[in-house]
């Protein structure tokens, strides 16, 4: 068993680093910005009184600190009265030194190894300053810390290539994930693919079939029909009954319940529970995922038409 210390650089140790190394200025200045960039922070109390100092009755005057503190007698580092012999600090630390440095370990090459990109900390972190701070030590932007949210076909890729190695399969199968629109379903022609890819059309459909089985559950179909029939052969619940009453979802949707009885040959009491199984499903299974951020683009140039015929 060893005894060891550790180092861990929480958020709070990060910025009070930081801020130790701005001046009165600039801290002054990183609060007035976190004021404004936060609406929940308060300022405190400037005109609060301060805390007598020990050592003046009313706590006003100050200046003798700075006189005691300079009266105090530190030995110089050439000095004979600090212990520089391994034996007098094995005396004080009450233990020898390999115990608490680890003086005579090697270092591994985990440890040697300087920190990678792909650590929680980069290399500027130590100095509180970011890679493209300045030297007035500007805050970081919190936000280039968050994880980035994952999109629907990032999300089916990888699913993909744990349930295939066949590289064909794997191109045929990231062509019909880029063709699955935001909602989950698929929106293009399994035709078309196929004689893009020189693939027989059967084996585009068998890949289709592979990324519908894909989570979420319903992602890939081709119609509504079909996405709720891939949830509901996930809870084991398509049978014959429910089958048919996928089929006729327009007279679910016109609420004739009389047809829908004939229909699929059950009573009052199972037609109603079927129904609101149905409504416990997802019409649209992507919307969970990211969805593509619209932004607005500024025009450069306006082009009209003028009187006289010319632009």
């Amino acid at each position: 068993m060893r005894q060891g210390q550790s180092l861990v650089l929480t958020p709070q140790l990060l910025q009070a680093i930081k801020l130790l190394q701005l001046s009165n200025l600039d801290l002054t200045a990183f609060v007035d910005e976190e004021l404004e960039r936060n609406p929940l922070l308060e300022r405190a109390n400037d005109d609060a009184p301060l805390l007598p100092v020990e050592g003046t009755p009313d706590g006003g005057e100050t200046g003798n600190l700075d006189a005691a503190a300079g009266s105090q007698e530190f030995p110089p580092w050439s000095s004979d009265e600090l212990e520089t012999s391994a034996s007098a600090m094995e005396g004080n630390l009450g233990t020898e030194i390999s115990n608490s440095f680890d003086a005579e370990r090697p270092l591994t090459a985990a440890e040697m190894t300087p920190p990678s990109s792909e650590s929680n900390l980069s290399a500027d972190s130590w100095t509180g300053m970011g890679a493209g701070a300045g030297p007035d030590g500007e805050a970081p932007n919190l936000e280039a810390y968050i994880a980035a949210e994952i999109s629907l076909q990032e999300h089916l890729g990888r699913q993909l290539a744990q349930a295939t190695q066949d590289p064909v399969a794997i191109l045929i199968g990231q062509m019909l994930i880029d063709l699955i629109d935001e909602a989950g379903y698929f929106a293009g022609d399994m035709g078309e693919i196929a004689d893009r890819l020189s693939v027989a059309p059967a084996r585009v459909e068998a890949i289709l079939k592979l990324v519908q089985g894909f989570e979420p559950a319903g992602i890939g179909a081709c119609n509504l029909a079909e996405c709720l029939a891939l949830q509901l052969a996930e809870r084991d619940r398509l049978d014959p009954a429910m089958q048919a009453l996928l089929e006729h979802l327009p007279l679910l949707a016109r609420r004739d319940l009389a047809a829908l009885r004939r229909i699929c040959g059950v009573d009052d009491e199972d037609l109603t529970e079927m129904i609101g199984e149905i409504r416990a499903l997802d019409p649209k299974p992507g919307r969970a995922f990211g969805t593509t951020r619209i932004e607005a683009v500024a025009p450069d140039v306006f082009v009209r038409a003028a009187p006289d015929g010319s632009w």
